[in-house]
């Protein structure tokens, strides 16, 4: 099934304006280069298809009252002074690894559990709103 709906390189190159216009204002479009196959999505699709990338982080609140955010299938944990600030820095933590992550996915995504950040990753970077990721990240008490 797959096969059928793939279109040669060759052809998108030649009328690339439309098929970015089909890509962008209808639907994604799947193609063949050699042996090469990707897919052409809008932004707004790939939004669509990582919205149910949710975070979840243990809350450890510290005998100075600080709290700690410890992200669950990542190595980020971060200290505030309560809640909200150590969200904003967990925040601003995980949108630097994203783009370390996108960067250099050559070396992460070799890593068999990196790989499996990739929907997480892409979440963050195609959400600007500091206050959309703060609604995706799901706080609970951590263990003692």
């Amino acid at each position: 099934m797959f096969e059928m709906l793939v279109v040669n390189a060759t052809d998108v190159r030649k009328d690339f304006g439309r098929y970015i216009d089909k890509i962008v204002r209808s639907k994604p479009i799947f193609i063949k280069r050699s042996r090469d196959h990707f897919m052409g999505i809008s932004i707004d699709m790939a939004k669509e298809l990582t919205k149910d990338a949710v975070f979840s982080a243990d809350k450890y609140v510290e005998d100075d009252g600080s709290v700690t955010l410890s992200l669950h299938d990542f190595d980020i944990v971060v200290n505030g002074k309560d809640e909200s600030s150590a969200l904003d820095s967990l925040i601003k933590d995980l949108r630097e690894y994203a783009l370390e992550f996108y960067e250099d996915i050559e070396f992460w995504g070799s890593d068999i559990n990196r790989k499996k950040q990739f929907k997480k990753i892409l979440r963050v970077l195609l959400t600007d709103d500091d206050e959309e990721m703060k609604e995706n990240i799901v706080c609970q008490l951590g263990g003692s």
